[in-house]
């Protein structure tokens, strides 16, 4: 099986001018964790909902005059529609990934989730090796 076939293709995307409320706005709206951030040349990063909260919350600056870039991750990992599944959750897991967007000609065509896996039977497996390395702190912080 191919990411094509279990990827959401209606992807809501920012560019990298856009408010980070404006942003949060649309996870809320369309119900999503991260938004890519696009411009004419392509998928520059992507925000996620913790991206908000570490790089914008977490320091008290004002979510109307802060821009998604300067929030995004900006080193980000993609796919391709015909990728295999089990490949795309093996990557998933080595990079600590939770959310994958997938991209043809330089233009995000579709986003693929943990739980796009790990709702198809015949992945629940590597959804659950995936998540098991996703959620293994690489450093962990004593508070």
């Amino acid at each position: 099986m191919q990411l094509k076939d279990i990827m959401t293709s209606t992807v809501v995307y920012v560019s990298p001018d856009t408010p980070v409320e404006q942003v949060a706005q649309l996870m809320q709206k369309h119900n999503v964790g991260s938004i890519p951030v696009c411009d004419a040349s392509g998928v520059k990063g992507i925000v996620t909902d913790r991206d908000i909260v570490v790089r914008n919350v977490a320091h008290g600056t004002d979510p109307k005059t802060l821009k998604a870039s300067d929030v995004m991750t900006s080193q980000i990992t993609t796919a391709w529609p015909g990728m295999d599944v089990r490949e795309a959750s093996k990557m998933m897991a080595q990079k600590q990934i939770r959310r994958l967007p997938i991209v043809e000609n330089n233009t995000v065509v579709g986003m693929v989730a943990l739980g796009d896996l790990a709702v198809n039977p015949t992945y629940d497996t590597e959804a659950s090796e995936a998540l098991t390395e996703i959620s293994t702190p690489a450093h962990p912080y004593k508070v």
